[in-house]
């Protein structure tokens, strides 16, 4: 089996709900993600982080989990650091999305068996949940930024669409639309709905 890892890319967040501080909302959304991905069967986990992020990325991190400094923030710079740490197959995801379902990330990557490239859109609000690639990195990818890419212009890019798969969606926490959506039924996002408790 290919030597495969998700990487939590630490990036902003631009929205916080009513009465609970930015920062502490944003360390929560990425503590639930990175929760998620310790506890997946079949890959290894990791955070990707600039400099000003390094912090929280040293906060949100299990013991051992390895954490790679980037240059900018962006999918291709987390991808080209998973391939130079000799992973063959590596899905980039955002931290906004802490009830996210380990079962979206795996279909994020399982299409990587036949095809170089694939990506998770984010639901309602544009961008993308996760990138997932073989390594290294195809050429031909643009470079991805998850709040701003498109899953077209990306498929566009490669040499033919059908090397692009798109996977299912899955909701970002950007806006209060978005916190209605979570299911206090589904477990996991513990940080978050601790935040949340009245």
């Amino acid at each position: 089996m290919a030597r495969r890892v998700v990487v939590a890319l630490i990036g902003p967040v631009r929205w916080a709900p009513p009465g609970i501080e930015p920062a502490a909302w944003r360390a929560a959304l990425a503590e639930d993600v990175v929760d998620l991905l310790a506890t997946m069967h079949e890959v290894e986990p990791a955070i990707a982080a600039v400099a000003a992020d390094r912090p929280l990325a040293d906060a949100v991190a299990w013991p051992g989990m390895p954490i790679y400094d980037l240059p900018t923030r962006d999918v291709n710079a987390a991808l080209a650091a998973a391939a130079r740490d000799g992973f063959e197959q590596a899905a980039v995801v955002t931290t906004d999305a802490p009830d996210v379902p380990g079962l979206i990330l795996g279909k994020l990557l399982r299409p990587l068996t036949t095809r170089p490239l694939a990506v998770a859109p984010a639901e309602g609000g544009g961008g993308l949940l996760g990138v997932a690639s073989r390594l290294p990195v195809p050429d031909w990818l643009p470079p991805v930024d998850l709040d701003t890419a498109d899953p077209a212009a990306v498929r566009a890019a490669a040499p033919r669409p059908a090397d692009v798969v798109v996977t299912p969606a899955w909701r970002r926490l950007r806006g209060p639309a978005d916190l209605a959506a979570l299911d206090p039924a589904v477990e996991g996002w513990d940080s978050t709905r601790l935040l949340l408790s009245p």
